[in-house]
């Protein structure tokens, strides 16, 4: 195939979030009628990373979440913050980050647990989270009442620009605010 190539860039560029290998591949099979091996695309994207290494690019391929997405260089970071500070309506609310985090750091989790962590109800904001795809519900636990078990989506992974949940900080690397809750003996 001659333009593999472009048509790589193209169905990662369309893709809203990261698309595996898998999935450019079913794409490319359906599209062409013809077998095309895994490792070609994974050359073919080797490719196009060292393509958009060159400093004459403000993006460059990411392997992120299992798959791979169009991102902006670090060095423009910045600028785009800007940006996003200025369309923060689709920013996550201090309720949603926490309900992530606890999630995130406990999966699975049930929205008890959740509530019992957060001292509130959550079932709004586990709602959105799950509206957004951030979180996914994984099963029922074997508790009294089957209650759904919650971890996070593959959106969290995108959303977060990590690649697995090991990239997450350890809590012992967070710096401590000098504030605490409750009996600091605990």
């Amino acid at each position: 195939m001659e333009n593999l190539k472009q048509v790589v860039q193209a169905l990662i560029f369309a893709s809203e979030q990261s698309i595996r290998i898998e999935e450019l591949q079913f794409c490319l099979q359906a599209t062409y009628e013809k077998d095309i091996e895994k490792s070609e695309i994974e050359d073919t994207i080797r490719a196009i990373r060292s393509d958009y290494s060159d400093n004459n690019f403000a993006i460059e391929l990411i392997k992120t979440g299992n798959g791979y997405q169009f991102l902006t260089k670090k060095e423009f970071h910045p600028a785009i913050n800007q940006l996003l500070q200025q369309r923060s309506k689709k920013k996550l609310s201090q309720a949603a980050v926490e309900t992530l985090a606890i999630v995130a750091y406990k999966q699975p989790i049930t929205r008890v647990e959740i509530e019992q962590i957060r001292g509130v109800n959550c079932d709004y904001t586990l709602q959105k989270l799950l509206d957004k795809e951030l979180i996914t519900i994984s099963g029922k636990s074997d508790t009294v009442g089957k209650p759904l078990l919650y971890t996070t989506g593959q959106l969290f992974m995108d959303y977060f620009g990590i690649n697995n949940l090991a990239d997450l900080p350890h809590v012992k690397d967070i710096a401590e605010s000098g504030e605490t809750i409750g009996d600091e003996a605990k």
